[in-house]
């Protein structure tokens, strides 16, 4: 198989779909690699790692996206991209289609084979390919909101762990999760007071058990996410409901509760965003104003740390890249059912059941595990 790696288009995106070890795996079991020339550097990767274990550089992508019979890549395909989608051609990257009815749409009609990594769901109903990323996100919204809690970012001016006399910020996290569970282990050692909430019991037992004490799980309803919120100098959105559109927690006029200068992180804005107020911004361009409050919804949270997060996605990617690359994606799908849960879209047909209900569309069952 032909396996292509494009450089990234979307703004402030420093990952990379596969590191050079995965090109020397891929070479060694009979594949070709092309790698667009640049493609790594984001990462701290130059071409010549690439070029010395086999891959073919190419510095035109029209050319790459031609010839390759899988594409490898971090996030979903840009407008620039998608035109170069060719039918039956294999996409294995990030998609998120709940959060874009144009996206989906697009790759319905240009007949290519959607695998997506966040809905890559092993037997035990976990996201592997999603989890790392999760984990970044998560530590890094902690960093971020520290940041725009700051007054010159028109933050409230808060030291999330106060100091000696004077209390420590309030953070509320919605959703006990990878990234809420992340989030929360940052967020207690700078000393805040945090709570984490959930609609799991099991998952807030577990929290429970294993959070230091000044983080306390709470269970999520409409009365205590507004009772959290007035008190809350930085609130962390952590939902997910895979492969779906996330659930909308916070409304507009729940903003009045929340102190002036207070700052909300919707790490769900790449699934929608949890908040009605959300909508996504950029690294280079992160955050708005809303009733007095900042938000902070960047789609691409760990591409601003692209090496730790291109080793921490590779990692988990190759085995999945590697096995779609010796047997074929139908073989593949057939024998491997986290693969299978993977295909959201297929030949023009929408084969994930919640991109299909969020907007409407046919739903073919060809690959329900």
């Amino acid at each position: 198989m032909i396996v292509g790696v494009p450089r990234e288009t979307k703004q402030d995106e420093y990952r990379v779909g596969l590191l050079p070890v995965g090109v020397e795996e891929l070479m060694g079991a009979g594949h070709h690699v092309l790698i667009e020339a640049g493609a790594g550097l984001g990462s701290g990767l130059p071409d010549r790692e690439y070029r010395q274990h086999g891959a073919e550089l190419l510095n035109e992508p029209e050319e790459l996206y031609g010839r390759a019979d899988m594409i490898v890549k971090v996030k979903e395909p840009q407008p620039d991209e998608r035109s170069r989608l060719r039918e039956g051609q294999i996409v294995f990257t990030y998609f998120h289609f709940a959060a874009d009815r144009q996206l989906t749409e697009d790759v319905v009609g240009c007949g290519c084979i959607a695998v997506a990594y966040e809905t890559l769901e092993d037997d035990r109903g976990r996201l592997p390919l999603l989890t790392p990323m999760s984990e970044v996100a998560g530590r890094m919204s902690i960093q971020e909101g520290a940041k725009y809690l700051e007054r010159p970012q028109m933050g409230r001016g808060i030291l999330l762990g106060g100091v000696p006399g004077v209390e420590p910020a309030h953070i509320t996290i919605l959703g006990g999760g990878v990234v809420g569970a992340n989030a929360a282990r940052v967020a207690a050692g700078f000393g805040a007071h945090v709570s984490v909430l959930d609609v799991d019991m099991d998952r807030l037992r577990y929290l429970d058990d294993v959070m230091p004490a000044n983080v306390t799980a709470l269970f999520s309803d409409r009365h205590t996410i507004r009772h959290c919120l007035r008190y809350a100098d930085l609130v962390i959105g952590a939902v997910l409901v895979p492969g779906a559109k996330a659930p909308r927690l916070i409304e507009q006029s729940d903003l009045r509760l929340m102190k002036p200068g207070s700052v909300i992180i919707d790490v769900a804005i790449d699934q929608g965003g949890c908040v009605a107020t959300s909508r996504p911004t950029t690294h280079s361009n992160p955050t708005f104003i809303v009733d007095h409050v900042v938000h902070y919804c960047v789609a691409n949270i760990p591409g601003a740390v692209g090496r730790t997060s291109t080793f921490a996605l590779c990692n988990v990617t190759l085995p999945w890249v590697l096995d779609i690359a010796n047997r074929g994606l139908t073989a593949a799908a057939e024998t491997r059912p986290p693969i299978a849960r993977a295909v959201n879209i297929h030949r023009g047909e929408v084969t994930n059941r919640a991109v299909a209900e969020t907007f409407g569309l046919p739903y073919n069952s060809r690959f329900r595990v």
